[in-house]
């Protein structure tokens, strides 16, 4: 997604087209999961157990596509569904449709907790939404000794209208998460993790409306760039987060017996 990988860019029109493409994409595609309207695929070298491109897609009833597009970018709901989340913040605004933000996610016990800084940028196109990321260095924001730098090489959503009143979410994510990790690891999160955080959007989505009546309704600066007061951030503060300068860990000997009870958890 980085252009050759140098330079810091702010997605264009041609950038979300490509994206939208991968997710409705079959070709090279292998199905490794569908149950109960979730299906995952996975693109990439099976035997390395590292980045590999990993979609998702689930049906969503019930739920309009803009809703859901508002609980994906909603951090203070964030919290009230995503029990993977650690912390997230926004760290500033580069345009009325890209920022720079922090997200830190709790692994799967016994692996070490990982963190990214990263660019995002949306574009809502009609009754579609898009919403992508990539990994930058931000100065202010260094790998921390409490968990291990991962790089998104493209992660994001994009979401499809279906009549006034549901839609289909399709998430796509390729993340080096610096570590050689076990094989389990990997096929664990096509078969739980992934499908498990689909139903759990899908829940976020049919849940906020009321919880938005309550929690500042009119406010939604990804709708009204306007409410936005993030800090503005210009593009030369940042470059471009490369795998390969950031420590890389080995988890291959952890066994999947160590696993914590709520990682067992539907």
């Amino acid at each position: 997604m980085s252009r050759g990988g140098e330079m810091v860019y702010i997605p264009d029109d041609s950038d979300f087209s490509s994206f939208r493409d991968q997710c409705e994409s079959l070709e090279g595609w292998h199905c490794r999961y569908n149950k109960a309207g979730v299906t995952v695929w996975s693109q990439g070298q099976e035997e390395s157990c590292t980045v590999q491109k990993i979609k998702t897609r689930i049906s969503c009833k019930d739920v309009p596509a803009e809703t859901l597009y508002d609980v994906l970018h909603d951090t203070h709901y964030r919290k009230k569904w995503d029990s993977n989340m650690i912390e997230t913040y926004d760290i500033g605004r580069l345009t009325v449709n890209a920022d720079v933000g922090y997200y830190s996610w709790k692994c799967p016990s016994p692996l070490k907790n990982r963190d990214f800084v990263t660019l995002r940028s949306w574009l809502p196109l009609g009754n579609d939404y898009m919403i992508i990321n990539y990994s930058v260095k931000h100065p202010k924001y260094p790998p921390r000794k409490d968990f291990v730098r991962a790089v998104s090489l493209q992660t994001g959503y994009l979401i499809k209208a279906n009549g006034a009143s549901a839609c289909v979410l399709y998430y796509l994510t390729q993340v080096d998460p610096r570590g050689s990790l076990p094989k389990w690891v990997v096929n664990r999160v096509s078969q739980f993790v992934a499908p498990k955080a689909m139903k759990k959007i899908y829940k976020a989505g049919l849940k906020y409306p009321e919880w938005k009546r309550k929690h500042d309704p009119g406010y939604k600066p990804w709708v009204y760039p306007e409410q936005n007061t993030l800090p503005s951030v210009s593009l030369d503060e940042l470059s471009v987060q490369h795998a390969d300068s950031l420590e890389n860990i080995d988890e291959t000997g952890l066994s999947e017996e160590h696993l914590s009870t709520s990682d067992h958890e539907a």
